[in-house]
């Protein structure tokens, strides 16, 4: 009996691999050994990347709220502390799009929990 070795579901694995591979350099986007270890690098680095544009904008919101709040004469720290005393529930990506688009509503916010 003749080895069955099921092409078109072979086929079909490489053609996916090399079909993410498209718009690589060189041997990277035609030769399936290449571009299986190149995408396989690339998918991890663009995994780690959506964790660290996470952090990176929580680091840029809270560098804008404190640079508000000092203008106003309280640190980010005295500022986060007063708004959870006071029961404020607004996160640090709306509190540092106030500080920079409505600077009038930050110095509000800022004014009821001094």
């Amino acid at each position: 009996m003749p080895r069955s070795v099921n092409a078109v579901a072979s086929r079909a694995r490489r053609k996916k691999i090399l079909k993410q591979a498209k718009g690589f350099y060189g041997k990277r986007k035609n030769v399936y050994t290449v571009a299986k270890n190149v995408l396989e690098k690339g998918l991890t680095y663009s995994y780690v990347g959506r964790k660290l544009k996470k952090r990176e904008y929580r680091t840029l919101w809270i560098a804008r709220i404190n640079a508000a709040a000092r203008a106003e004469g309280l640190t980010y720290s005295q500022l986060i502390h007063r708004l959870t005393e006071k029961h404020i529930g607004l996160n640090r990506k709306v509190l540092a799009d106030l500080a920079m688009n409505e600077p009038e509503t930050f110095k509000g916010l800022v004014a009821s929990v001094k």
